[in-house]
């Protein structure tokens, strides 16, 4: 059963924020976009899952670098992705918070990061998070809580996403696939969760989280059957900023 979303005001109140800009975002994925689509063989499966309208919480499985970027620029809306600290440095980190990304510290419990996801929610636009937190093999083997907590406060749908081939089998989570590897973007069929008012105790948010977990994992079993494309494995190394 889907509940509906609340208004900024609602705990935990999101109505002292300023607008996430979000102009910038949009005309750099229609530049971004053409590019990926030359340099790699790119197919996206069930584009028409994709809620035109409302709130959306993408949930992508994370392989590697490509990830984010392949996915904010052939998404039919544009994203606010959440993305670790590390990278919004210097003038990559000012150009992405102008285009309406959200750093988050995962060395914390960021709550500016949190609100901003909220806010992103309330204002019917799309919030990619990776319910995994860190690149990996990308099986939604581990699930962390953030995904269950922003769904429990916003009641928004979740759009599971199996991103395939974007990291080569064995291949380094720092570096992008060479030019012409296939990848395959596979759009799940949404699903959402009943709003939970305050207070959410962190055990029924981990159950929430499992939940999610199970239908995540069967999304991205279904797609490496579908499209006959295996997921990577695990990298040569960790994520570095696990």
């Amino acid at each position: 059963m889907t509940a509906e979303l609340t208004g900024h005001q609602d705990l935990p109140r999101t109505d002292d924020l300023p607008p996430l800009p979000h102009r910038l975002g949009s005309v750099m994925r229609h530049l971004v976009g053409p590019y990926f689509r030359r340099r790699y063989d790119v197919t996206v499966h069930h584009e028409d899952n994709f809620p035109r309208t409302g709130p959306v919480l993408l949930a992508p499985n994370h392989l590697g670098l490509l990830d984010g970027p392949l996915l904010g620029s052939t998404a039919p809306r544009m994203l606010h992705q959440l993305g670790k600290i590390e990278a919004f440095g210097g003038l990559q980190g000012f150009l992405l918070q102008r285009a309406g990304q959200i750093p988050v510290d995962r060395s914390t419990y960021d709550v500016g990061a949190i609100r901003r996801s909220i806010q992103v929610l309330r204002d019917d636009r799309v919030l990619s998070i990776y319910p995994e937190g860190t690149r990996g093999p990308g099986d939604f083997r581990r699930v962390r809580t953030g995904i269950a907590y922003l769904a429990m406060v916003t009641g928004a749908p979740i759009l599971p996403v199996a991103l395939l081939g974007t990291r080569l089998p064995g291949g380094n989570v720092e570096h992008f696939p060479p030019r012409g590897s296939r990848v395959d973007v596979v759009y799940g069929e949404t699903f959402a969760l009943d709003r939970v008012p305050f207070p959410r105790r962190h055990s029924d948010v981990r159950a929430v989280a499992d939940q999610i977990g199970e239908v995540l994992r069967a999304h991205v079993r279904a797609a490496v059957e579908a499209t006959g494309h295996p997921l990577p494995g695990k990298p040569d190394q960790k994520d570095p900023d696990e």
